[in-house]
């Protein structure tokens, strides 16, 4: 036990405080043994920093990598909830690999038969998917794999494309009947659904004109800026949470 050096000894031979040596540690440059609640250092190993010097290291940068763990789940769901109330149209959040981070609102009727079915349910996240992928960063009313069209818009954390809000289930004009029953025999028959009451549901589909296909791309950019918002302030709060966790691992090495 002799070759090992306390906390208080290293600090003293090179000269260097307790946040140092923590951070020293943390990065590898000083390698130490933990014994119960105690660090212990060879003497070899910081003889060797005595030889080649211990440059200085800058601050690190806060951890900006985001995930969909930035988004308060519960504050979304609220927020997209009355959204898709006063739109009176169907509104999901997504991650950017189409799968769901909240359950549907308001979600219609038609939309519900297909999702309810295993393969309908992997069809649409497969279409939110590719809509997330091959998306600008705002863009206009696009078709899903059903013929529904959907307004889309990219949440980003932090320069980090993190979620996608989707809003949508509606047509932006007439379908032709004919058209209209080839999809839903086509639908009803690739995954397992009763053809005529998928054909009544198809009719209760709002068709949206100009005006509210307008408000509603309004109202979608207002929404994603809002959870981008909450996004930042969370990562930010989730940024310093950890900074404290870090500390807490600093206070066990011993004086």
């Amino acid at each position: 036990m002799d070759d090992l050096l306390t906390t208080k000894q290293v600090q003293d031979l090179l000269k260097v405080d307790r946040t140092t040596i923590y951070r020293m540690l943390k990065d590898g440059r000083l390698p130490g043994i933990k014994i119960g609640q105690q660090w212990r250092f060879s003497r070899q190993e910081v003889e060797a920093l005595l030889t080649v010097g211990t440059p200085s290291r800058p601050e690190p940068k806060p951890n900006t990598a985001v995930s969909t763990d930035v988004l308060p789940l519960y504050c979304v769901r609220t927020i997209q909830g009355v959204f898709a109330e006063l739109a009176e149209v169907g509104v999901v959040t997504t991650d950017m690999d189409g799968n769901p981070l909240t359950s549907i609102s308001n979600s219609g009727h038609f939309c519900n038969l297909i999702y309810g079915a295993e393969s309908g349910q992997r069809a649409c996240m497969s279409s939110w998917r590719d809509l997330a992928q091959s998306a600008e960063k705002r863009t206009p009313f696009v078709p899903c794999h059903a013929g529904l069209q959907y307004a889309r818009a990219r949440i980003e954390v932090n320069e980090e494309a993190t979620a996608m809000l989707f809003a949508g289930q509606f047509y932006v004009e007439p379908p032709d009947p004919d058209e209209q029953d080839a999809r839903v025999r086509e639908l009803a028959y690739k995954h397992g659904l009763d053809p005529v009451k998928l054909a009544e549901a198809a009719q209760e589909i709002s068709i949206l004109d100009e005006r509210k296909r307008n408000e509603i791309g309004a109202w979608l950019e207002r929404v994603a800026h809002t959870f981008e918002h909450v996004g930042r302030e969370r990562a930010d709060l989730l940024d310093r949470l950890q900074r404290i966790a870090d500390m807490s691992t600093f206070n066990n090495v011993d004086a």
